[in-house]
């Protein structure tokens, strides 16, 4: 099978994008993306559009990707759309890399779009509801909270407005990893106070303005352990990336020098298996397929883009991805090891806590930052000598891990 490569990447910037809607965002990642490799839509031999969100928020459903690519001249090719919770993303890519892989074509695109955010906070919120088993609500709910037994949320520390569910979910698995391994919320507000002022540097990030741990321990609360600088926001937004064979990269004349290729990506959905059995976290073992696959392994990764809905998210996905051991994600981050210049950083962009959280563009936006950083153009955020790239992007929930989990493993 042929080499691909990462050949061109586009986004716009994330946040509250009140005058535009899904097409006017795709029309403008895409065309970034082309831009970037230098290429025109006649190139594309195949297209993949992930969202989660538009039937639930504008009742569009079944051909999104063809109504959003046709308005912008892209047609008479294979449009595939990719709904798989927030990692659709970068199923889509996996999808792409395998059309090119496939011998199908030699330049495809994976693209994604969200418009989540609205004044009505029921129908925004709402978006999440049906991202787990929905005939087992209570059964599922319940046994999130004997997770984090043992830890007793305090007094006052459960926000008394609307909020997404997956923060309960997240709230059980901080607590889980607060009672098994002794994390501290100081620990954890320390992921999010980094992802704050890693985005400063961010021109695309929905939030720019740093934060200390002691003001994320202080901001208001959303529920034990998690403040509200730890968790994403609702976006809305769009990443694209165009990817392309070594016949592809002939072909069009495409620079070499700038293009990133793609050492594995790797799909994983999750299994029953016992909380205490953390090492086989689906995305743990997503990420042995993938180092498997790159022949490399935790200890080369130069910078990592990871799922970090929450600030515990990224705690537990550094540890899936062999980054540290298992239990000691708050002790590094608090030590400062995930900061850019500590030993691996993780979420230059700011991750989603700062960068936003667009469901169906979050794992692409995280290549977007992959690539810039191994091309050496991420400017004032830029990890020195970086070479091997990693992201991980997870989505839902089924049983008491995510219901899908992506790891994509880029090089120079």
């Amino acid at each position: 099978m042929e080499d691909v490569y990462v050949v061109g990447v586009g986004m716009t910037p994330f946040g509250r994008m009140l005058d535009k809607d899904i097409k006017t965002m795709t029309k403008e990642a895409v065309n970034a993306a082309l831009a970037d490799a230098g290429l025109e839509t006649t190139a594309l031999e195949a297209a993949y559009f992930a969202n989660a969100s538009q039937g639930h928020m504008e009742k569009q459903h079944m051909v999104r990707g063809q109504i959003a690519l046709r308005s912008m001249g892209i047609g008479q090719i294979p449009v595939v759309n990719i709904e798989n919770a927030c990692a659709s993303g970068s199923s889509a890519l996996n999808l792409a890399v395998n059309f090119l892989k496939a011998g199908d074509g030699d330049v495809a695109l994976a693209v994604g779009a969200e418009k989540m955010f609205s004044k009505d906070r029921e129908l925004m919120f709402g978006s999440f509801d049906s991202a787990w088993d929905i005939s087992r609500k209570d059964e599922i709910g319940e046994r999130l909270m004997q997770l984090g037994e043992g830890i007793d949320p305090p007094p006052g520390t459960t926000s008394d407005k609307p909020y997404s569910v997956f923060m309960d979910v997240y709230a059980a698995f901080s607590r889980y990893h607060m009672a098994r391994f002794g994390t501290t919320q100081r620990q954890i507000a320390a992921v999010a106070a980094k992802n704050h002022q890693h985005s400063v540097e961010n021109p695309l990030s929905q939030f720019r303005t740093p934060y200390s741990i002691d003001e994320v321990l202080g901001a208001p609360p959303i529920t034990y352990p998690l403040t509200l600088p730890m968790c994403s926001p609702v976006s809305d937004g769009a990443a694209a990336v165009v990817v392309a064979t070594a016949a592809g990269l002939k072909r069009y004349g495409i620079d070499r020098s700038r293009a990133i290729r793609v050492l594995a990506s790797v799909v994983q959905t999750g299994s029953d298996r016992d909380p205490s059995d953390v090492e086989n976290h689906c995305t743990a073992r997503a990420a042995r397929r993938a180092y498997e696959k790159a022949g490399v392994g935790p200890g080369d990764i130069s910078v990592a883009e990871v799922h970090d809905a929450t600030a515990m998210g990224e705690i537990i996905q550094i540890e899936n991805l062999g980054l540290c051991a298992f239990g000691d994600g708050g002790a590094i981050s608090e030590r400062g090891e995930t900061t850019i210049g500590g030993r691996v950083p993780v979420n230059p962009s700011g991750g989603l806590e700062s960068k936003g959280h667009p469901v169906g563009a979050t794992g692409l936006a995280q290549v977007h930052e992959l690539v810039a950083q191994l091309r050496n153009e991420a400017g004032a955020r830029q990890v020195a000598g970086a070479r091997i790239a990693i992201a991980e992007n997870g989505g839902g929930l089924h049983g008491i891990e995510e219901a899908v989990a992506c790891v994509t493993i880029l090089s120079k």
